[in-house]
C-alpha cells in the first residue's frame, strides 16, 4: 500500500481542480473584516476538493396530529410547500435539514467517511464534461487526526491501489476541529472571511469558497453544518439557481457565487426535496477566452462545467477502510 502524508496529496490530472481547490488560500494585503479567533479555514482537497456533504443519518420528521378525532372532519391534502424565491430562502431550508440528521457516537478511534464521484478532463484545458471520465473517491479520516487514513481515488497511486494517510493533527480539517467551529452564524461567517485569496477576487468569493471546501469531503456536526448554511445566505453576492446538476446527472436547487470577472459560477446543488447536498460544480455562464488560465487558449463556451462532483455517501465508521 503506498503511503502518502494528508496534507502532500498530488493535485490529480485536472489543474482546474488544482487551480481552485487548493489545500490553502493565500493571503492578500486587503484589510479584513472585523472577526473573531476560531480556527483559520483550510481548504479541504485531494485529486479534487471542491465541498460535501454533510450526510450523517438524516431522518425526516414525520407530521403530528392537529388534535380532536380524525373521523369527524373530512379529508384534506395538505398544501405543496412554496418554492423558495431567494438564495437564503434555500439555505435556511438546508439548514434545517442538516440540524435534523442524527448524531452517531464520535469516538476518537473512529473515522470520517466520504465517498463522492467526480469528472476528470482527459486534457487539461477541456471542460470535464467533454468526455473526461467519471471517477470514483473514498476518503477516510481519523476523527482526532492520530491514527492513519485512507484514501482510494483511481486518480492516484500506482493501479488504483489506496493510499495510506500518515497521521496528522494539524490539519485543522479533522472531526475535532470543526466540532470547535461557530455553530452561530454570525460567528460562522467571521470563520468563513477569516481565510482570503490573492488580489484580484473580493473577500466574499473567498467566504464562499471557504463553506464550499469543508463541505465536500467533511463530516460536520449539525449544529455546524446548520450554521455554515446560514452563514453562506449571509455573504454578498450569493445567488438562486432554480434548476442545477451534479457530477451523476441529478438535478436540484443551487445556490451559486460568480467569479470576479462575471464569466463563471461556483454552485452548490441541493435535492429541491430533501435539501441535501448533491455535489458541487463550476459552471460558465458566458463565453470566454483563456477561461482555464494562461496555459490554455481558444474560447470556452457559457454552458461549460469545468469541475464537478456528486456527494453520494457520509458517516462515521470503526475503522479506515470500512464502509457506513
Amino acid at each position: 500500500m503506498n503511503q502518502l502524508p494528508e496534507q502532500d496529496l498530488p493535485p490529480g490530472r485536472h489543474r482546474l481542480l488544482k487551480e481552485h481547490l487548493m489545500t490553502e488560500v493565500r493571503h492578500s494585503d486587503e484589510p479584513a473584516r472585523a472577526r473573531r479567533p476560531w480556527l483559520r479555514p483550510v481548504l479541504v482537497a485531494g485529486a479534487a476538493a471542491a465541498v460535501a456533504a454533510v450526510t450523517l443519518t438524516f431522518t425526516p420528521s414525520s407530521g403530528g396530529s392537529s388534535g380532536g378525532d380524525p373521523a369527524a372532519a373530512p379529508p384534506t391534502s395538505a398544501p405543496a410547500a412554496q418554492a423558495p424565491e431567494s438564495a437564503p430562502q434555500v439555505l435556511e431550508r438546508v439548514a434545517l435539514a442538516a440540524a435534523g440528521q442524527g448524531v452517531p457516537e464520535v469516538r476518537d478511534d473512529r473515522f470520517t467517511y466520504a465517498k463522492s464521484q467526480q469528472h476528470v478532463a482527459e486534457a487539461p484545458c477541456r471542460p470535464v464534461r467533454s468526455g473526461g471520465p467519471l471517477e470514483t473517491r473514498e476518503l477516510w479520516k481519523s476523527v482526532d487526526g492520530s491514527r492513519p487514513g485512507l484514501l482510494r481515488d483511481p486518480s492516484l497511486g500506482e493501479g488504483g491501489e489506496p493510499l495510506r494517510l500518515e497521521p496528522d493533527e494539524d490539519t485543522g480539517t479533522t472531526y475535532r476541529d470543526l466540532e470547535a467551529l461557530p455553530t452561530d452564524p454570525e460567528g460562522m461567517l467571521d470563520w468563513l472571511y477569516e481565510t482570503k485569496g490573492g488580489k484580484g477576487e473580493r473577500p466574499e468569493y473567498y467566504a464562499f469558497k471557504n463553506a464550499t471546501s469543508l463541505l465536500f469531503e467533511g463530516v460536520l456536526p449539525p449544529k455546524v453544518s446548520a450554521a455554515l448554511y446560514r452563514a453562506v445566505g449571509e455573504i454578498p453576492g450569493v445567488e438562486l439557481v432554480k434548476d442545477s446538476e451534479d457530477a451523476v446527472g441529478r438535478h436540484g436547487t443551487a445556490v451559486g457565487f460568480v467569479d470576479e470577472r462575471g464569466v463563471s459560477r461556483t454552485e452548490l446543488v441541493f435535492d429541491a426535496e430533501t435539501w441535501l447536498l448533491l455535489g458541487t460544480r463550476e459552471v460558465m455562464i458566458k463565453d470566454s477566452e483563456d477561461a482555464l488560465g494562461e496555459d490554455c487558449t481558444g474560447m470556452i463556451k457559457a454552458g461549460s462545467v469545468l469541475w464537478d462532483n456528486a456527494v453520494l455517501e457520509r458517516g462515521i465508521v470503526d475503522a479506515a477502510g470500512k464502509r457506513p
